[in-house]
C-alpha cells in the first residue's frame, strides 16, 4: 500500500506561529514531522543597516542580473531545499516545501529571483530567496546562489523593496557569516518579540487585513481568513513594483541596480 503524503501545515497555523516568533523545520527532506523553533538568539537585518560592499555595489551598478519578484517561487524553494556540499540534508522537507507553496498561492509567501544570461543567450535562475510576509514583517526563510553575488543581489533588492513597501522588520532567523557580512545582527528572542509586536500593524490605515498583495491575492478567501497577513496593495510585491518605478523615473531603467546601489549607499 502506497504511503500517503503528510498533510500540509495549515496556512493559518503557519502565520500564527510566525506572529508568535516561531517557525517550523524538519530533520530531512523525507521527514513527515515538523518541529517548531524559537531561538534564544535571533538574527535580523536592520533595513537601514544593509552593508553594501564596494564589490557588491559594482555588481549592482553593472546590472549583471535581472531581478524579479514572485516569478519563480517554486523553483526558488526547490533550489533552497536541494542538497549542498556543506549541508547534504535539508531542513526543508517535502511537507514544508508544499506548505509554503500553498502559502505563496495565497499571497503570504514571496520570492526574489536573480536571473543570469549565459554565453549562448539563455537565461537561467542564478540565485534567489523566499520568505513569509505579514503586516510590516518579512521573515526570510532561505536563499541560494549558483553564481557569484546572486543571492547578495537578491537580498539587496529585498531590502530596497521592503523600504519602498514601508516594511520595518527583516527577520533572518539564524546568524551566518554570509548574513553578518551584509549587516545582519544578533539580538535576543525577547528583543525580537518586542520588535515583532511593534511591526505587526496594518501597512495601510483602514485596509482589510487579509492576504498579502501581489499576483496571487485574487485567490484569497474572505477577508480575515488569514488575520495578520499584509494589507492588499502593500508589502513586498507592492514595494518591488514601486522600486522599479522609482528607478525608471530616476533614469536608471537600463540598469535599476544603479538606483538601488545609490539608495543603499545613502543610508548604509
Amino acid at each position: 500500500m502506497a504511503r500517503e503524503d503528510p498533510p500540509l501545515i495549515p496556512p493559518e497555523l503557519l502565520l500564527r506561529a510566525y506572529r508568535a516568533g516561531i517557525f517550523p523545520m524538519a530533520d530531512s527532506r523525507d521527514d513527515p514531522e515538523v518541529y517548531w523553533v524559537e531561538p534564544k538568539m535571533r538574527a535580523i537585518l536592520p533595513l537601514d543597516g544593509f552593508h553594501l560592499s564596494h564589490s557588491l555595489a559594482r555588481t549592482l551598478r553593472r546590472g549583471h542580473f535581472r531581478i524579479t519578484c514572485n516569478a519563480a517561487f517554486d523553483a526558488v524553494i526547490d533550489a533552497c531545499a536541494a542538497p549542498r556540499s556543506d549541508a547534504p540534508e535539508s531542513w526543508i522537507s517535502w511537507r514544508i516545501r508544499d506548505s509554503y507553496r500553498a502559502l505563496h498561492r495565497l499571497g503570504a509567501a514571496h520570492s526574489i529571483e536573480a536571473w543570469l544570461t549565459d554565453a549562448t543567450g539563455t537565461e537561467h535562475l542564478a540565485g534567489g530567496l523566499y520568505g513569509v510576509e505579514f503586516d510590516r514583517v518579512f521573515c526570510g526563510e532561505s536563499m541560494f546562489s549558483r553564481a557569484n553575488d546572486a543571492s547578495k543581489v537578491a537580498l539587496a533588492w529585498l531590502v530596497a523593496a521592503m523600504r519602498h513597501g514601508r516594511a520595518e522588520l527583516l527577520d533572518c532567523q539564524f546568524t551566518t557569516p554570509h548574513l553578518a557580512s551584509l549587516g545582519a545582527v544578533e539580538i535576543t528572542q525577547a528583543d525580537y518579540l518586542r520588535r515583532l509586536e511593534a511591526a505587526m500593524r496594518p501597512l495601510r490605515p483602514g485596509a482589510a487585513r487579509g492576504y498579502g498583495g501581489g499576483a496571487s491575492s485574487a485567490a484569497a478567501p474572505s477577508a480575515g481568513a488569514l488575520s495578520g497577513a499584509s494589507a492588499a496593495g502593500a508589502g513586498l510585491a507592492f514595494g518591488f513594483a514601486a522600486l522599479a518605478a522609482a528607478a525608471a523615473a530616476a533614469g536608471s531603467s537600463s540598469s535599476p541596480g544603479k538606483f538601488i546601489a545609490q539608495s543603499l549607499t545613502q543610508t548604509s
